[in-house]
């Protein structure tokens, strides 16, 4: 019996200090782990979510699809020989329509095409699973481009009248050749010139943060260069399918 109600107090103790996280359909989370155990894993939504080292801490990055239905969910945290539970309650994300009309070539695509486009998603992929060494004190960050946000994340998008995936980025409209600026420290690790991104760079920043930068008019970096947080890296453009600069 003793032997019992150890084990029932220190799993109440675990779960003592739980935090509730609060985060809207399509939002990113990055949360701080209750233990820095080299074995530790963290289960939401019925999966597991990358744990990344931060100053001999463990930080954990959650992403919350745009179809997740809003209520609470359980955070589960695990290692070897403890276990702690946290709450995240997910509400309904307020996300815009957009249309745009684009030449034919951008919105029927044949095998060739296809191909192609599939090959530059798995490219961009890729570059979310290089692991890149962090010099960045979080959160500070600066935007890459002073403009108007023309297309929100996360909008639906029509394409010549017809539905398409969500809205995956943020458009800022600027004028074309405006400075694209580094918003942290980082590493080039794609520079490639894509079918429907036209030119695409795409910058680790260590602890599993990647940002990717699309429709440029020129890239003046090359894959494996190191960039300063405000370093110039690119030029605003329209490319791909784009509507404007």
């Amino acid at each position: 019996m003793k032997a019992l109600y150890i084990v029932i107090l220190l799993t109440c103790c675990n779960n003592a200090w739980a935090t509730t996280y609060q985060a809207a359909q399509g939002d990113v989370l990055r949360i701080p782990a209750p233990s820095s155990a080299a074995d530790l894993h963290i289960k939401v939504f019925g999966k597991n979510w990358p744990i990344y080292q931060h100053q001999g801490k463990n930080i954990a990055w959650v992403g919350i699809d745009l179809k997740t239905k809003a209520k609470t969910y359980t955070i589960t945290w695990s290692s070897k020989h403890q276990h702690w539970q946290d709450k995240l309650e997910v509400t309904k994300g307020d996300f815009r329509i957009s249309h745009i009309e684009v030449k034919k070539s951008m919105s029927t695509f044949d095998q060739a095409a296809l191909k192609r486009i599939r090959a530059d998603q798995n490219a961009i992929k890729k570059t979310y699973k290089t692991v890149v060494a962090s010099s960045n004190t979080w959160p500070e960050m600066i935007w890459p481009v002073k403009g108007v946000i023309s297309t929100p994340f996360a909008a639906q998008r029509y394409v010549n009248g017809k539905p398409r995936s969500a809205h995956s980025g943020l458009d800022i409209a600027a004028p074309q050749g405006t400075p694209v600026l580094a918003p942290l420290a980082g590493k080039v690790l794609l520079v490639s010139d894509m079918f429907l991104n036209g030119p695409l760079i795409a910058i680790g920043h260590g602890d599993g943060l990647t940002s990717v930068y699309a429709h440029l008019h020129k890239a003046l970096v090359e894959e494996g260069d190191t960039l300063k947080q405000g370093d110039i890296f690119a030029e605003v453009g329209s490319t791909g399918r784009s509507t404007g600069p």
